[in-house]
């Protein structure tokens, strides 16, 4: 069969109108189906934001903890000095701790960079 030139300009724009159709209407319900579920994304969200929340309450609680009243209206000066000295050692204590976590963070990730290279070596063998 013979098609003439506009028979075959109406025949794909009749397709490419039905491929459009269908494509909206599964637009469509898609995000109906979206609106269905929504409420349990919210419910997964409101989940996430009370995780946060109570990470958040822990530290807090943590640091009240460890974080003393500091009491030195009464002291006199000598006191003072000792215990300007006392939170002193404190603080290079703690950086000193922070600075061997960092180190050894950066040991472990490059230990993972390298055990990573290795299972790629062996899959591709």
């Amino acid at each position: 069969t013979h098609f003439y030139p506009w028979q075959e300009e109406r025949a794909r724009k009749e397709e490419e109108e039905a491929r459009k159709k269908a494509e909206e209407e599964a637009r469509k319900k898609k995000a109906f189906s979206n609106m269905l579920h929504f409420g349990g994304y919210m419910q997964k969200s409101e989940k996430k934001g009370g995780k946060k929340q109570t990470e958040r309450e822990k530290k807090k609680k943590i640091l009240s903890e460890r974080r003393k009243p500091l009491n030195i209206d009464h002291l006199s000066e000598d006191k003072l000095r000792d215990k300007a000295k006392e939170l002193w050692q404190t603080i290079r204590d703690l950086e000193a701790e922070k600075f061997d976590l960092q180190e050894k963070f950066k040991r472990q990730k490059y230990e993972i960079n390298v055990l990573r290279n290795r299972v790629s070596d062996h899959q591709k063998v």
